[in-house]
């Protein structure tokens, strides 16, 4: 466990994580955490001592309720180091690719439960071994339908010894299919040390002038990282053509996106390309993207627990955030008791410089035998550029990305575009 944390560039765990580790070793545990506290490494350490290298299928099963949380878990399991295969299965991933990871299975499994139901139904991997459930963000889970996929999957699971049942919303009933039984139950959702160092402001403007009360906003702001969240996914693609038409860098992400259009609008918001995500409430909860500075409501949440979980994005793990409401005159929602300070807004909008960051597309990953530092070399050595000039590396199965200064960009594309990578020609290209 300490090699893992060293591994992660953890000093120390919180208060929360190191009462779920010592509860995971007295059996079932129900652990009620805010989005943001650190509930991943809270599941993922206590398995550590559970996996054996002896057992050569599944031993853990983490069901979530998003691919992008998938995907978030296996890369954290990854970089924790402990030489234990991890896989994921999601919607939208090409079957081929998960058949061919469970061919070698992984001790660690990380999946949707409509997905993996699938590969269940189809016998791809065996249950008898699996002797750890996990159940992450399971109130999400349920709001969004899964009851019955979960519910198949854990009958196939003959073994299981241990269940940890993780929510960021409070729940005083737990369906009888979890199995869990007399669990050990700990609720941090009203801890002071988990509470957000958080800023409420107020931007009030008439209903006709919300979209340009937004744009002056984000020209105030939009030098951090920021999160727009809308209730509806036409109201984000609606916004964003609006912002690009007044010339305001972003991207956008909801759930009627390709699954690559996805993963590569947060992939560059993470390494810093765009400063500016609008979103639906899909990006509220379980996502890897990085330390937000600003939340805007530019459409108030419905209820009280999905504006905790939107400014659960700013202000985590002891960080400082600021959550802007855009508000009517007189208006003010149920879930809060007075009106925030108001945000006083530039008389001149001035539009910001785009980032210093723009991304590189390379088509090769890990299934193509290329790493990080295969990369690094090749835009370090024949594309001439500097350290500095180089960001965030990301290496995905069939394909990578690197954010690079964006006034070199053009030509350190046109520098290796010609060359090779482990011997073979791979197309590199600024990515779309």
């Amino acid at each position: 466990m300490q090699q893992a944390l060293q591994n992660l560039k953890i000093a120390k765990l919180n208060t929360m994580q190191e009462a779920a580790i010592k509860a995971a070793d007295k059996g079932d545990v129900i652990l009620l955490s805010p989005t943001g506290s650190g509930k991943t490494l809270a599941f993922l350490l206590p398995l550590l001592g559970s996996l054996n290298t002896d057992i050569k299928t599944v031993q853990a099963l983490i069901m979530v309720p998003s691919r992008e949380l998938a995907l978030q878990i296996e890369q954290v399991f990854k970089a924790m180091g402990t030489g234990f295969k991890v896989n994921c299965c999601y919607g939208g991933h090409p079957l081929k690719i998960e058949l061919n990871n469970l061919s070698h299975p992984p001790a660690v499994l990380v999946g949707t439960p409509g997905r993996l139901g699938h590969h269940l139904r189809r016998d791809t991997f065996d249950t008898s071994e699996i002797h750890t459930l996990i159940l992450d963000e399971f109130d999400k889970a349920l709001e969004f339908g899964f009851q019955e996929d979960m519910s198949y999957i854990i009958k196939q699971l003959p073994s299981v010894r241990k269940r940890m049942l993780t929510s960021a919303t409070q729940m005083n009933d737990i369906p009888g299919f979890t199995g869990i039984r007399n669990p050990v139950k700990l609720n941090f959702l009203d801890n002071v040390a988990s509470a957000p160092d958080l800023k409420q402001k107020a931007v009030v403007s008439a209903p006709a002038d919300r979209l340009e009360a937004l744009f002056a906003l984000l020209c105030k702001i939009s030098d951090k990282p920021t999160l727009v969240f809308c209730n509806h996914r036409d109201a984000v693609e609606r916004i964003s053509d609006l912002l690009y038409d007044m010339g305001l860098p972003h991207d956008i992400f909801h759930g009627g996106m390709e699954q690559d259009d996805r993963e590569r609008a947060l992939l560059k918001f993470r390494n810093g390309s765009h400063r500016i995500l609008i979103t639906t409430d899909l990006a509220s909860r379980g996502l890897d993207i990085p330390e937000i500075e600003h939340v805007v409501h530019y459409q108030l949440p419905h209820n009280e627990e999905a504006f905790t979980h939107r400014n659960g994005r700013t202000a985590r793990m002891h960080a400082k955030g600021t959550s802007y409401l855009m508000l009517s005159p007189d208006e003010l929602p149920g879930y809060l008791t007075t009106m925030p300070e108001a945000e006083e807004l530039p008389a001149k909008t001035i539009v910001s410089a785009p980032s210093p960051w723009a991304t590189l597309y390379i088509a090769a990953g890990k299934k193509d035998k290329i790493n990080k530092v295969d990369i690094v070399g090749l835009l370090l050595k024949k594309g001439e550029l500097a350290k500095d000039d180089l960001g965030l590396i990301e290496v995905l199965d069939h394909s990578s990305y690197a954010a690079v200064n964006r006034s070199q960009i053009e030509r350190v594309v046109a520098l290796v575009k010609n060359e090779k990578i482990k011997g073979r020609k791979i197309k590199i290209e600024i990515s779309r």
